[in-house]
């Protein structure tokens, strides 16, 4: 059976449509939806981050306008409005006047119409290409699912836990484990708090016997569906945890749980 390519996967793993071929092998081809599932993980994490503020736009002085204008040869100018702005941005009194105008060169031969949106497009596919790659090498994580993430309303529920509060938060929920149609599974994760100070939630799989754990994914948004692995016994990793996680680039559990409770 043919996979999918890396510039595919990340597309999955980004949440972009697919052709539904594309979508009918992921649904049955085990290697590859597992590994848009650890390429999920990645994209969430990256997501979970604290985005910096934005600065307001800072609009060029006049000048600049003329100067384009007289290396291209453009007739063409800012509507009066933006002109206006930029005046009293950045025209401060004293400035030196635009250069004036030369001489336009001769212009080429019109081009023929450009097909703005197919531009956008290939340019967007570019970009998702390159996202691919650096996802496919980068991007190191934990256990890598079993199936598609968020794809659970297929699925039969088998087992389900109330998350408590715990370490001296408040925070609570319940977690749903459920089997697809093709025997994979899926944890649906429900909490009733929100990550604040650009911390973040991750879920975990514990063996209260050995402490042994099992990282899951990220909790985005309070409320998420995780794939659980191939091979993990849910009766002895039967706990689940929810920890509080600092963006400081290390995989390991914070040591910081939050709320927890048992399948």
């Amino acid at each position: 059976m043919q996979h999918c390519t890396r510039e595919e996967l990340a597309l999955a793993a980004l949440s972009e449509p697919l052709t539904p071929d594309q979508d009918a092998h992921l649904a049955s081809c085990g290697a590859c939806s597992a590994e848009v599932g650890s390429l999920r993980r990645g994209v969430d994490t990256l997501t979970a981050l604290p985005r910096p503020a934005t600065a307001p736009a800072v609009l060029p002085p006049p000048a600049v306008w003329s100067a384009i204008a007289a290396a291209t040869g453009v007739s063409a100018t800012p509507r009066p409005e933006v002109l206006a702005a930029s005046a009293a941005a950045g025209g401060a009194p004293g400035a030196p006047p635009p250069p004036a105008p030369t001489a336009a060169a001769p212009r080429p031969p019109a081009d023929p119409p450009v097909d703005e949106l197919a531009l956008r497009r290939r340019a967007r596919r570019r970009w998702l290409a390159a996202v691919a790659a650096s996802l496919a090498v980068g991007i190191v994580v934990g256990a890598s699912g079993a199936a598609l993430v968020g794809r659970s309303d297929d699925a039969v529920t088998v087992a389900a836990a109330g998350l408590s509060p715990y370490g001296g938060s408040d925070a609570s929920g319940e977690a749903v484990l459920r089997v697809r149609d093709d025997e994979s599974r899926v944890l649906d994760v429900r909490l009733t708090v929100r990550p604040t100070g650009g911390d973040y939630f991750e879920v975990w799989l514990l063996d209260p016997a050995s402490q042994r754990m099992i990282a899951l994914g990220v909790l985005d948004g309070g409320q998420t569906a995780l794939p659980v692995p191939d091979g993990v016994d849910t009766s002895v990793f039967r706990t689940v945890d929810v920890s509080r996680e600092a963006v400081d680039g290390d995989p390991a559990h914070s040591a910081f749980s939050i709320a927890r409770g048992e399948l």
